[in-house]
């Protein structure tokens, strides 16, 4: 019986910009901990998986508790790692909540979910506004850009949307939870290659769009800090520690 939804936390161990991020400790918890605490507490333990290329994360998950799966070294992205999850574990849908946002909320992720059973023909993902004006001009942060409905029109990592001023405006930042539908993950990993804007921004959601996969954007009230570069780890110890 194939399960209604699986939430997936892609966890790579070699990341660019931060090397073994999963497996940082964070007052005591690794990273990979806290995000799959967040979801179970979203979900269930049997709802949750962890989806890794790297023994070390799969030997902290077994030593922990945690469900996990080894996926392909080659895969391209995280959304990647959960379209190869899908091969393998049957869902309805498919939830993707990224490996380095420790400070998740729970609720956010059961409002996806909320979101995705009322229309689910849609990919959905998650959006909250900037929390100050210096997210404008900062690469790692993915700035979102909708339609009256919702409807992603465009996502970059550069300032948008723009006026001829020059001068920030407000703005609406992506928060990684993903909901798939099954046809929309099986469309995202026939690729081989990232495409063009995909490549260009490296930002996933782009590939979706590319394909013609409609996405539609839910605002929630978050405070989620993505753990990108040790700058990031420290703005979390920062707010645990407060």
């Amino acid at each position: 019986m194939p399960k209604e939804f699986l939430v997936v936390i892609p966890a790579r161990y070699k990341s660019s910009r931060f090397p073994g991020k999963p497996l940082i400790d964070i007052n005591g918890k690794s990273m990979i901990r806290r995000v799959w605490e967040k979801c179970i507490e979203a979900s269930s333990e049997e709802n949750v998986i962890i989806a890794t290329d790297d023994k070390r994360i799969e030997e902290h998950c077994l030593k922990n508790g945690m469900q996990s799966i080894i996926t392909p070294v080659n895969c391209l992205t995280g959304t990647d790692r959960v379209a190869e999850v899908a091969k393998k574990i049957d869902a309805d849908f498919y939830v993707n909540v990224q490996g380095d946002e420790p400070l998740i909320n729970p609720r956010d992720i059961e409002e996806v979910i909320r979101a995705f059973k009322k229309n689910p023909t849609f990919t959905f993902c998650a959006m909250s506004k900037a929390d100050s004006n210096d997210d404008y001009n900062n690469y790692n942060i993915p700035k979102v850009v909708t339609a009256n409905d919702g409807s992603l029109l465009y996502i970059s990592r550069a300032g948008i949307p723009a006026n001829k001023e020059g001068s920030s405006v407000p703005i609406m930042k992506q928060v990684c939870i993903y909901a798939f539908p099954k046809n929309h993950l099986d469309k995202f990993g026939l690729g081989k290659d990232k495409t063009k804007l995909e490549s260009l921004e490296d930002i996933e959601l782009l590939r979706l769009i590319e394909l013609g996969c409609k996405v539609k954007m839910l605002e929630l009230n978050t405070n989620s800090i993505a753990i990108d570069t040790p700058e990031d780890l420290r703005k979390v110890l920062t707010f645990l520690n407060k």
